[in-house]
C-alpha cells in the first residue's frame, strides 16, 4: 500500500475517534439534561435516521442508550426507526434493536399509512436498493429480499400477514410482487444465461469422456481386453474418465433443470440456488477429473518421456486453476448465502 493510502486510512480514523469521543460528550449531556433533549430533539431525530440510513451502529447504539426515549422517534412518515432500519434493509440495526422491547414494536404499525413492518419489506426504497447493489447477480440480490420477508414475516403476529395499507390498499406480499418484478425478471434472465453456458462446458466435457472411454490409450489385445488393462495408470485414468463423465452428466441436467424452472418468487430462496451449488459443484468435479484422465492417459502412452510429461501434466493443472478461480467465489457466495448463518440475529445482547 502506497503511502498515500496509509495516510489516508490514518486520517480517517482520527476522523473516526475524534467523532466518538463528540458522541459520548453529547450523550452525556443529553442523558442528565431533558431541557436539552427537548431543545435538541428535531435534530437528534434527524441525526438518528440518518444513522440508520447509512448502517451507523455505534450513533444509534451511544444515542439511545443515553435516553431510550430516542428509541420512539419517527420521521415525517411516521416510520419509526425499527421500521426504518427494515425499510433500508440495515441488518445490523435491526439485529440490534429486535431485543429492545420487541413486542411494542412489532405490534405497531410501520407509519402513518397503515403499513405494517412486512410492507417495509415489500418497499424497493433507493436506500434499500442501495444495499442490494452490494450483492453480486439478480438472482442472491431477489434471495436477499426474499430473505427478509421471511424475516420479518416469522416476527410479525398473523394477522398482519393479509392487512392491506391505505396508500394502495395492498396486502405485503401484494406490495412485494409489485415492488420486486423488475428484480424477479432480472434474476431469472441472470439464471437462465449463467445456466446456458454451464450446459454447453458440460455437454462438451461428456462428448470428450465418452470418446475418451471408447478409444482407450494403447488399444485392445487379440483377446479384446485393454492393452494396459493390468497397470495401475490405467485403472487411474478409467475411473476418473467414468467419474468425469458422471459429474459432468448431473452438472448438465442440473442446468438444464434451471432453464425449464418456473421462477416463481420463492424458487429464488432455496430451490434454484440449491440447483446451482449442485451443478457448479458437479461441473468443477467433471473438469478436475477429467484433467486426471488425461494426465493417466498421457503417461500411460509416453512413459520414460519425463521432458515432455511433467510440462504437459503442470499444464493440465491450469483449466482447473483458471476455473476455481473465477467460478469458485460464486460458488461459495452461493452456498452461505444459502445455507450460511445468515444476516439475522436475534441473540444480540441486550445492552440497555
Amino acid at each position: 500500500m502506497s503511502n498515500s493510502g496509509i495516510k489516508r486510512i490514518y486520517e480517517m480514523k482520527i476522523v473516526h475517534v475524534n467523532s466518538l469521543a463528540f458522541l459520548k460528550l453529547v450523550c452525556e449531556e443529553i442523558n442528565k439534561d431533558l431541557e436539552m433533549l427537548q431543545m435538541s430533539y428535531p435534530t437528534a431525530n434527524y441525526a438518528i435516521f440518518d444513522a440508520v440510513r447509512n448502517g451507523n451502529v455505534e450513533f444509534i447504539t451511544h444515542i439511545c442508550k443515553a435516553n431510550p426515549v430516542l428509541l420512539w422517534a419517527r420521521n415525517g412518515e411516521g416510520r419509526g426507526i425499527f421500521a426504518f432500519a427494515i425499510e433500508c434493509r440495515q441488518e445490523k440495526i435491526y439485529n440490534l434493536l429486535y431485543g429492545i422491547s420487541a413486542k411494542e414494536r412489532v405490534m405497531q404499525l410501520g407509519d402513518s399509512k397503515r403499513n405494517t413492518k412486512l410492507h417495509m419489506v415489500g418497499l424497493l426504497s433507493p436506500s434499500a436498493q442501495a444495499q442490494l447493489n452490494r450483492i453480486p447477480g439478480a438472482a442472491l440480490q431477489m434471495q436477499r429480499e426474499l430473505q427478509w420477508y421471511k424475516e420479518v414475516e416469522d416476527m410479525i403476529p398473523l394477522r398482519y400477514l393479509e392487512w392491506r395499507n391505505d396508500d394502495e390498499f395492498l396486502t405485503p406480499r401484494e406490495l412485494f410482487t409489485k415492488s420486486h418484478s423488475g428484480l424477479l425478471k432480472e434474476g431469472e434472465k441472470w439464471m437462465k444465461e449463467t445456466a446456458t453456458s454451464y450446459t454447453v462446458v458440460g455437454a462438451l466435457i461428456i462428448t470428450i469422456m465418452f470418446a475418451a472411454i471408447i478409444t482407450i490409450p494403447g488399444g485392445n489385445k487379440d483377446t479384446g481386453f485393454p492393452a494396459f488393462i493390468d497397470e495401475k495408470l490405467f485403472m487411474l485414468f478409467m475411473i476418473s474418465d467414468a467419474i468425469s463423465l458422471f459429474s459432468s452428466t448431473t452438472a448438465t441436467l442440473t442446468f438444464l433443470g434451471i432453464l425449464t424452472s418456473r421462477y416463481a418468487e420463492d424458487d429464488f430462496l432455496k430451490s434454484l440456488p440449491t440447483q446451482m451449488i449442485i451443478g457448479l459443484a458437479t461441473l468443477f468435479f467433471a473438469i478436475a477429473t477429467m484433467m486426471i484422465a488425461f494426465s493417466a492417459a498421457l503417461l500411460i502412452i509416453v512413459r520414460g518421456h519425463s521432458w515432455i510429461v511433467i510440462p504437459t501434466i503442470l499444464l493440465s493443472s491450469v483449466p482447473i486453476t483458471l476455473f476455481a478461480w473465477m467460478q469458485f467465489p460464486l460458488l461459495v457466495r452461493i452456498t452461505i448465502s444459502t445455507y450460511g448463518k445468515g444476516i439475522f440475529n436475534r441473540n444480540v445482547e441486550r445492552w440497555l
